[in-house]
């Protein structure tokens, strides 16, 4: 299979595509493509929110707003400079961090169905799996684009509200106030329609590359889930 029928048959055959990395593991189109879908999205939200306004809302989101408010003017305005440039940075080095993240879950994955579960599956596999196993974030990066531009052009776009860490509906959090209780919003945002997705095709890649059967690869890769965003989730609630 080609690369592009590759990425393809990630949405509407996926055993194809997980089973053709045995062939050969190579994954660096689809991860252009969402770096790309990513950097456009980013593009988009630059323009129509802006990263001052991004960094004013995770500040007054944050524990240290009020002490934020008290200092001096040439303080906060320093303070605020650099966190702009700081978000502006990570936010554009997105797909670079993105890569990290798919190094570090491959090696978890594998970890967890080599060892527990017997499974065979090289590092390059896997690394495979966990970045055609994301593909669905792309759409999430389109709804952004559309939502974004569509609330500036009606003029319906909130500014002072948006959440830069939840930015499309996908998820029953996107519709929670996130200061209210930080841990129930984390805990919340796990019921993601694309993040559920990603784990049904990461269950599904893990599952034609070895024995393990579908059901119980996709509910290993869910507890793997589960367990991160509890840990998340409660170390965001103490620390916030």
């Amino acid at each position: 299979m080609s690369e592009g029928s590759r990425i393809i048959n990630t949405f509407l055959a996926p055993s194809k595509t997980f089973t053709d990395l045995q062939r050969s593991s190579s994954w660096w189109a689809p991860w252009l493509l969402i770096a790309i879908f990513s950097l456009i999205f980013i593009y988009t939200i630059d323009r129509e929110v802006g990263f001052d306004q991004i960094t004013k809302n995770e500040i007054a989101k944050s524990s240290r707003a009020e002490q934020f408010e008290k200092l001096p003017a040439d303080q906060k305005a320093k303070q605020m400079q650099f966190s702009t440039t700081l978000t502006r940075v990570l936010t554009y080095g997105s797909p670079v961090l993105a890569l990290i993240a798919f190094l570090v879950i491959a090696a978890v994955l594998m970890g967890l169905f080599n060892l527990g579960l017997g499974a065979s599956v090289r590092f390059g596999t896997a690394m495979a799996i966990a970045v055609y196993g994301s593909l669905p974030s792309i759409f999430g990066a389109i709804l952004g684009v559309i939502s974004l531009a569509a609330g500036a052009a009606s003029g319906s776009l909130d500014r002072d509200a948006f959440n830069v860490r939840n930015p499309v509906a996908t998820n029953p959090a996107y519709f929670m106030d996130p200061v209210s209780s930080k841990f129930l919003y984390g805990m919340v945002s796990m019921f993601d329609l694309l993040t559920i997705w990603t784990i049904v095709l990461m269950g599904i890649g893990f599952s034609c590359n070895s024995k393990v059967k579908r059901g119980t690869a996709i509910a290993v890769v869910a507890a793997c889930y589960i367990v991160y965003k509890v840990i998340a989730s409660g170390l965001g609630a103490a620390f916030s």
